[in-house]
Parts: structure tokens; sequence; C-alpha cells
């Protein structure tokens, strides 16, 4: 079991397969507050958890925005993208490491990216410098970095970048981090560097092609049981309850 969203991301999952973006971005926002308010059994949002398992319901506040945004919603992703800012700030009095308090500031660029809010720049060179400057209280990047907290803020840029990038993996683990984990400040660093190079014009493209890809679940390629009745791909994504085309994100059909 991970976090308890009350099927709300599985709900949302479905809409995006359906281009409802709206609906998506109505269900991925239910999503976030049951997360924040209720993260898992025996977890409390404001209370010390090196897990970080609250970092799921930012993720789905943040990814509502980008729903909204590809819907032409626009007011109400700012108003996403203001509500995440200051839920960030407030999980710090919960959040103890100082590497996860820079995990949120990594969080706080994404919402002011996601919701087209200014000093999306300045939030993520902050970001770089407080993961810098807490580098000598971690003796693991990689597990930190595993965390649900860390991959939360991972998972985010990966489903924006995937519809661009025709379903595949565009920016998997490896690109996110730095080349050395003997240096974790700047190892785990890279994360927002590569954030504030390349996320804005990320969320940007899936605003213009109007398609946000579905996350990426079990995937399966050149399938003899599924053929997308969209696109005609036979490649598969199992994500959430949804059984999806890889490629396109719409319901697929079994050929059998």
């Amino acid at each position: 079991m991970r976090t308890q969203d009350a099927g709300h991301r599985a709900a949302a999952v479905a809409a995006i397969a359906d281009r409802d973006y709206r609906r998506a971005g109505d269900e991925y926002t239910r999503a976030g507050w049951r997360v924040l308010s209720d993260p898992r059994e025996g977890i409390e949002p404001f209370s010390a958890d090196e897990k970080g398992w609250v970092g799921d319901g930012l993720q789905y506040l943040a990814t509502s925005a980008v729903c909204y945004r590809v819907a032409g919603a626009d007011t109400r992703a700012t108003r996403r993208g203001v509500e995440g800012v200051a839920v960030v700030k407030e999980l710090t009095n919960g959040l103890e490491h100082p590497v996860q308090h820079a995990c949120l500031k990594e969080f706080v660029g994404d919402f002011r990216t996601v919701a087209g809010l200014d000093d999306v720049e300045a939030a993520y060179r902050e970001a770089e410098s407080a993961y810098k400057d807490a580098g000598s209280a971690v003796d693991n990047p990689q597990a930190w970095g595993t965390t649900p907290l860390f991959e939360a803020a991972a998972t985010l840029i990966q489903q924006v970048a995937r519809g661009p990038a025709n379903g595949e993996i565009a920016l998997p683990w490896e690109d996110l981090h730095g080349t050395d984990p003997d240096e974790p400040g700047r190892f785990l660093a890279q994360r927002a560097v590569v954030k504030r190079q390349r996320f804005p014009s990320l969320v940007q493209q899936v605003i213009t092609d109007g398609f946000l890809a579905a996350p990426r679940g079990t995937t399966e390629y050149d399938t003899d049981h599924h053929r997308c009745p969209h696109c005609g791909s036979t490649d598969v994504n199992w994500v959430a309850e949804s059984v999806v085309c890889l490629r396109c994100s719409r319901p697929t059909a079994e050929t059998n």
C-alpha cells in the first residue's frame, strides 16, 4: 500500500485517458487533499517522517495544475500553485531533515512552474543551494533519492515529459541526479538544475499540444493481445486501474 488517496488518483488517470483534463484536475486535486490530510496509516502530515509519504499529496496537487492548464483553466491552475507553495512551507514544520527541506524547496519550484507563477528560476536555485548545504548531513544520497518524497518530485516532471517523448521515459532517474554520489549535495542538487533548465519548456509543450500523458506504470511492447483503436499501437501501459495505450494514453482494446 502506498498513500491513501481514496481512489481519486485512479479516477484522474481514467479522466486523462478520456482527454477530460478538467475532470482529471479535479480528481488529482481531491487525491492531493486526501493524502495531505491523512497520508498513510500511522503517518501524520505534520510529524517527522523519514520516508516523506506526504510527497504524493504534493505531487497530485501539482499534477492537477498541469491538467487545468491543458484544459485552459488557468485560474484554477494558479490557485493550485499558490496553495501548493503554502502547503510546502507548512510541511517544513513536520519533515525534519535538511535534505527533506531542500526537496520541499524543489517542490516550490515545481508549483511555480506548473501554475505559471513568477520566480521559477529563483526557486530552483534556492533548492539547489539547499541541497548543497544539506550534503554534509547525507550519508547515502541514493537512499534519500528513492524515498516517497523524492520520488514524488521526480514523478511529476517524468509524467509531463512522457507526452513529447511518445510515451517513453524521457527523464530517467539517472538524468535527474549527479554522477558522483560521494558528493551528496551536488548529486541531489542536480534535480533542481535539470528542472530549472527543462521543466518550464516541458510544461509549455504539453499545454501547446493539448496532451498530458498518463503516468507510466507497468508496460509491455508489441503485444498480441491489445491494440489501440485510436493510434493503432500495440504497446500497453497498465497504470492505476486503467489499461491505456503507451503512446497516446487513450484506452486500449483487447484483440482476443
